[in-house]
């Protein structure tokens, strides 16, 4: 029976030789492979919908990523049932972690498209547990916003959303 540390260098190997068939544009991503147990994973969840697991480069413990089992590449092209699926179990999942990982604090990050930081095109949640020794950080340059501008661009989306 070949050892652990064996076991995992195999699965190493494995995984990267699924990310280079990624890279060769066959059309699945890593999340695919997770999703079909092609690659292995830490699940923390996993229903008809969604699968959770830990992200393999955490920015710190308890770092869990969440994606719906449908293909979506963004959250606009995801349909209504896995997004309420979604909703459903994401409050669920970041009182686990909390619990269990003793954080009081977290961030949950979902980017759409690679011009927003998204560097795997399928649609996923990162939640971060936030710690005091954390040095991740969200910090945002807001300016004030320009209220003839905001008044067209509102009503313009209250009327395609009607």
């Amino acid at each position: 029976m070949p050892s652990k540390s064996n076991q995992w260098c195999q699965l190493l190997r494995q995984f990267l030789n699924r990310v280079n068939d990624i890279m060769a544009g066959n059309g699945k991503t890593i999340f695919n492979l997770i999703l079909s147990g092609k690659i292995p994973s830490h699940k923390i969840y996993e229903d008809e919908s969604v699968y959770a697991f830990l992200d393999i480069n955490p920015l710190s413990r308890g770092h869990v990523l969440v994606i719906p089992k449908e293909e979506s590449r963004t959250m606009d092209c995801l349909s209504e049932d896995s997004a309420a699926e979604l909703g459903r179990v994401l409050p669920k999942i970041c009182r686990a972690i909390m619990k269990i990982t003793g954080a009081n604090d977290y961030n949950i990050v979902q980017n759409n498209g690679e011009n927003a930081g998204q560097t795997v095109p399928h649609l996923h949640f990162h939640i971060i547990p936030k710690y005091p020794e954390s040095n991740h950080s969200f910090i945002w340059e807001p300016k004030p916003i320009d209220h003839s501008d905001a008044m067209e661009l509102s009503r313009a989306i209250l009327e395609e959303l009607e």
